[in-house]
């Protein structure tokens, strides 16, 4: 059973090492040319490296061994319901969750929220996310059971988001198309792009590789729509106030 869990984990170690080695060497230029930090500052940062390599190492481990299986047996056993509908509000609860949870977000929205010095929250922010990425996964679901092409959504919404562009402020707009990147982070693409997948695999006249794919791209969009739009939402309240 051990030998199962930590198959292939030799594998992941150097895939984290490879990707972490250039990040230490550029930071020890940087050591030695211009930052010069003291000893107690440099044990606590090479500390926090080893822990991100020991986090990393067994996080991806975890992906290959449970994440995967565990999402595309759920979207299997999803699809296969004679009410399959139910792929849509679970789709919803899923991305809702798993974007709250989302590591990456919470690194923004607390950086948003201290650079606008508390203008923009980082609870507005962490539910504008989560909603909006919410919403997409719920959509991408639909799609998996109607079998609409990706493009009828990815267009227009692109359309709405240059739209939207001109009727922001520049603020909102960095942080909006910032938003769409650290959304798609390993919480969505590990866990429900495999029940998207395993969903489609089982549903008749569904082509897993045509179907079950593309909900990335719709995650990456939803939150710059999402932020667009608070932004909106901003800029009349505060010329109200005016």
């Amino acid at each position: 059973m051990i030998s199962r869990i930590f198959e292939g984990f030799a594998e992941t170690i150097l895939e984290v090492t490879f990707a972490l080695i250039p990040l230490l060497i550029f930071f020890l230029v940087f050591q030695f040319i211009f930052l010069k930090l003291t000893r107690k500052k440099l044990f606590r940062i090479f500390i926090g490296i080893a822990l991100s390599f020991i986090g990393l190492t067994l996080f991806l481990q975890g992906v290959h061994v449970g994440f995967f299986p565990a999402g595309e047996l759920m979207g299997e056993k999803l699809g296969e319901l004679n009410y399959n509908w139910v792929v849509i509000p679970v789709g919803f609860l899923l991305g809702f969750v798993a974007t709250f949870a989302e590591p990456a977000v919470r690194i923004l929205n607390t950086q948003v929220e201290k650079v606008s010095s508390g203008y923009i929250s980082e609870r507005m922010m962490l539910y504008t996310l989560s909603i909006g990425v919410a919403c997409s996964i719920a959509l991408s679901m639909f799609r998996i059971l109607s079998g609409f092409p990706l493009w009828y959504v990815i267009i227009p919404g692109y359309l709405l988001v240059m739209i939207l562009m001109f009727f922001s402020t520049n603020t909102f707009i960095a942080i909006a198309f910032d938003s769409g990147g650290v959304a798609t982070g390993p919480m969505t693409v590990t866990f429900i792009l495999a029940i998207a997948v395993g969903i489609a695999s089982v549903i008749e006249g569904r082509d897993p590789l045509m179907d079950g794919f593309g909900m990335i791209a719709l995650v990456a969009l939803a939150p710059i729509l999402s932020v667009l739009i608070l932004g909106l939402i901003f800029e009349r309240k505060r010329a109200e106030s005016n």
